[in-house]
């Protein structure tokens, strides 16, 4: 990478870790600017806008959310293996967002009723994650893991509901035992939705 690559993404991952406490509307070129002990104008000379820089932020989290959650989990075979490793795989990074936040998260909040670009990006990123736990929940129905009468959008809004209600309660309330929590509730899940007879076929092997 040349140099002006690499003091960008220097920039991105500091921008990063600030939208990340702060929020995205908590990001300024200014306070970018005094973390990276830089000039305003040496910012702007990367990012046109702070509207840029939180697009190129929230771009920025996607990528690595997929590359730690997502591509390592479809290398598991369809079926129940490949949707509890995007949980477990899912719930690690929670685990981890605990301490700084979760911008998918945060960012619902920040930009629930504040419409524009900012908010239609991260709208099409989470719903480009609940459309891949959706694809791999039917999978998993298709294969015969799953009861052929599961309603995977359902599924999918249980998984959905369990990582908020962690995210929720260990980081609002420092409630201890929130990841084990969300852990045994997805058990609980897979336990309702199992094909009773592929169960039994798997603990016959």
């Amino acid at each position: 990478m040349r140099k002006g690559e690499l003091t960008r993404a220097a920039i991105l991952d500091v921008a990063l870790d600030l939208a990340s406490r702060d929020g995205l509307e908590g990001l300024t070129i200014g306070l970018l600017a005094d973390k990276m002990n830089m000039s305003k104008s040496g910012v702007f000379a990367h990012f046109g806008s702070r509207e840029d820089l939180q697009m190129e932020v929230l771009k920025l989290y996607h990528h690595r959310f997929e590359q730690e959650v997502f591509f390592p989990s479809v290398k598991e075979a369809r079926g129940l293996s490949r949707l509890k490793a995007m949980y477990a795989r899912w719930i690690k990074r929670v685990s981890v967002e605990i301490a700084s936040g979760c911008i998918y998260i945060s960012g619902a909040v920040e930009y629930d009723d504040r419409p524009g670009p900012i908010r239609e990006e991260l709208v099409s990123m989470v719903r480009a994650w609940q459309g891949a736990l959706l694809r791999c929940v039917e999978q998993t129905i298709e294969c015969g893991d799953l009861k052929a009468d599961t309603d995977a959008s359902q599924m999918v809004y249980e998984m959905y509901g369990l990582i908020l209600a962690l995210h929720h309660d260990a980081r609002f309330l420092r409630r201890p035992g929130s990841v084990d929590r969300a852990r045994s509730g997805f058990e609980r899940l897979i336990m309702n939705y199992q094909n009773p007879s592929k169960n039994q076929a798997n603990q016959a092997q």
